[in-house]
């Protein structure tokens, strides 16, 4: 039953990822953390800082991850499946129409209406993320005492380096991780 589960779900999450990986992120939320209960706010914050690790698209790895956690490594490649399954699917039938009808108007109408949703998505997905990491799991709060400083202060500045020296986001991820194992480590956290 739980193969039908996961099966069911990433299949829905890859049917509506329009996008690419970060446009997913909220789908695969509400299916992961809100609707099934398979991980907690912050175990979906561990999955994605999991997912940008590792190689390959976001909405896979996390497929894979919350497959093995779920039901190990037969769930990760029936998780995986249901992922890429409707885009394998979407994609065919689109390549056909898109290369027999590519010259009509409404055609690229509809593709450049879908831009903003899908910038809208992926923002959505940063924003949940961002809430997350600086409140933790109760989302915004209004007190200031709240909010985790060693966290704003890592945002701030992994945010400073990636901007101003354009520097290997994996080497920020990597540092970022290693001073916030530290700093917490020293707070007993």
């Amino acid at each position: 039953m739980i193969y039908i589960k996961l099966l069911i779900s990433f299949f829905q999450i890859g049917l509506f990822s329009i996008g690419g990986g970060y446009a997913a992120l909220p789908l695969i939320e509400e299916q992961v953390v809100e609707l099934n209960g398979w991980l907690t706010a912050n175990e979906f914050t561990d999955l994605i800082t999991i997912s940008q690790m590792t190689p390959g698209p976001i909405a896979i790895n996390a497929a894979s991850f919350v497959g093995n956690q779920i039901a190990g490594p037969l769930g990760a490649i029936i998780s995986t499946l249901g992922c890429i399954l409707p885009s394998y699917i979407i994609v065919m039938i689109l390549a056909y129409f898109y290369f027999k009808y590519k010259n009509i108007k409404i055609i690229q109408g509809v593709l450049g209406g879908l831009r903003p949703a899908v910038v809208a998505l992926i923002a959505s997905a940063g924003f949940s993320i961002l809430v997350t990491a600086l409140w933790g799991e109760t989302g915004i709060s209004a007190k200031l005492s709240d909010i985790d400083p060693v966290a704003v202060i890592l945002f701030a500045i992994s945010l400073f380096i990636l901007r101003k020296f354009k520097v290997n986001q994996i080497m920020v991820m990597l540092g970022t991780g290693v001073a916030g194992a530290a700093v917490y480590l020293m707070m007993g956290r």
